[in-house]
């Protein structure tokens, strides 16, 4: 009995021991080191069980890209300014999104969509657009659903 409660024990440990692992594995490291080999300054996060995500600093920018545990890519993000917007994003949110502030402005690109990811407040709405370089809005969440959806994969 003693050897099963002892067992039980190790198994627990090792298992708790897994989901939180601070490292990405090797395959997951190869994989970003293909796609992003100038990237420097890399930390990684656990996403979610599934995924990981590497914050780094490439040609000045700072990114972020999230990679499954088998090492397929997801998506990725770079940090921009309202200056760099095309000027079709611009017009869309002068005319769609008039007096809303910009916070963070990102270009974002995973296997379906390319495009811009700005977060906005106007009030006490709060919102994110996900909008095509040519200013087609591609999606809008409510930032509450944003933080939800968040808060349920983590």
């Amino acid at each position: 009995m003693k050897n099963l409660i002892s067992l039980v024990v190790v198994f627990a440990f090792i298992s708790v021991s897994a989901f939180c692992q601070k490292n990405p594995s090797e395959i997951v490291k190869k994989e970003f080191a293909k796609k992003y080999a100038t990237a420097q300054s890399v930390k990684w996060d656990s996403e979610e069980q599934n995924e990981w995500e590497a914050e780094f600093t490439m040609e000045g920018k700072k990114m972020s890209a999230s990679f499954d545990n088998a090492g397929k890519w997801i998506e990725s993000e770079i940090v921009i300014t309202e200056k760099e917007l095309p000027a079709q994003v611009m017009n869309t949110l002068n005319k769609d999104y008039q007096g809303y502030k910009k916070g963070a402005i990102e270009i974002f690109e995973d296997s379906k969509n390319k495009g811009f990811e700005l977060s906005l407040k106007k009030g006490e709405s709060s919102i994110e657009v996900l909008i095509d370089s040519n200013g087609k809005l591609i999606k809008k969440t409510d930032s509450k659903e944003s933080e939800d959806v968040k808060k349920e994969k983590k």
